[in-house]
């Protein structure tokens, strides 16, 4: 699971909010007039062919009527707190700091798994310190998902299933993830890419997914209505791309996702039907979800 590109999304769809979230204290004077613009990750170089330092997502916060000095944030995502490696960050921070000639620069490490990543870096002789840097950390594990469960920040809503709950909790979570993004987000097409987050990262099975079906039928009829609209305003020009790039596996991995939001599991005899299909046949499929009754019927 490639967790970078994940957030990386995340933090450039809705940048204020995700700032609001991973470096909650300083995001305290970004405000509606605030710009804030995602910038281009180049370097100044010694030598050309020297490596090339990139982390996930600098972002620049400007106030047109200067207000506040522009202040830059270079935010990075650390999967596994074990391989974060903090000299690499003060590199690129110094690397920011002297390209766009400011001081103003915050570090936000977003950590999803783990603790215990060394949280300063300290340079020095015997007698003195010649150097000191730390940065943000946002433990996701560690956010209370209870404190952020009823959040109009649509960031924390979609990672409320990488907070802190009790594991009886787990559909309640998924729930309110679910309803925050059908409450907060308008746009169809950033309510289906980010459904896939919700769902990556609850990582409901079979068992759990009939579970929710049962005692949050409202949500689920929600899901539903939702992904009938989506269907019908792009899975036909979804397949035809498809078609054109050769893409007969997303189209079915698409397929089978709308079958599970609309039916619930598959079977294993279903699954095989859709993976080894033909693209004019999960073309016609999924043209036929939209008034199906039930996965058999969509079949027939």
């Amino acid at each position: 699971m490639d967790h970078d590109h994940n957030f990386k999304n995340l933090i450039l769809d809705y940048p204020q909010q995700a700032l609001e979230l991973f470096a909650a204290d300083e995001a305290t004077f970004i405000d509606n007039d605030a710009r804030i613009v995602p910038i281009r990750q180049e370097q100044l170089k010694e030598r050309l062919g020297e490596r090339f330092r990139e982390l996930d997502v600098p972002l620049l916060v400007q106030w047109p009527d200067g207000r506040h000095e522009a202040l830059l944030f270079v935010v990075e995502e650390e999967s596994q707190a074990g391989r974060f490696n903090i000299h690499r960050l003060a590199h690129y921070s110094l690397d920011l700091a002297e390209l766009f000639e400011t001081q103003r620069v915050v570090p936000v490490v977003i950590f999803l798994r783990g603790k215990g990543a060394p949280r300063e870096l300290v340079l020095g002789g015997d007698r003195h310190t010649y150097l000191t840097f730390d940065y943000f950390a946002c433990e996701l594990a560690s956010l209370p998902a209870e404190a952020y469960r009823d959040s109009d920040n649509l960031v924390a809503r979609l990672n409320l299933p990488n907070m802190a709950y009790q594991p009886e909790d787990k559909l309640t979570i998924f729930g309110q993830a679910l309803r925050g993004l059908l409450d907060l987000e308008p746009d169809a097409e950033r309510q289906a890419k980010y459904l896939d987050f919700i769902d990556i990262y609850s990582e409901l099975d079979d068992n759990e997914l009939r579970a929710f079906e049962q005692r949050y039928a409202e949500e689920v009829a929600a899901m539903t209505a939702f992904a009938e609209r989506y269907t019908r305003q792009g899975f036909r020009q979804g397949f035809q791309q498809g078609l054109e790039q050769g893409m007969q596996q997303g189209a079915a991995a698409i397929l089978i996702h709308q079958l599970r939001v609309k039916f619930g599991a598959l079977t294993e005899r279903q699954r095989e039907r859709i993976e080894t299909a033909d693209i004019d046949t999960l073309l016609t499929w999924a043209e036929r979800i939209l008034t199906a009754s039930s996965a058999d019927e969509m079949f027939d």
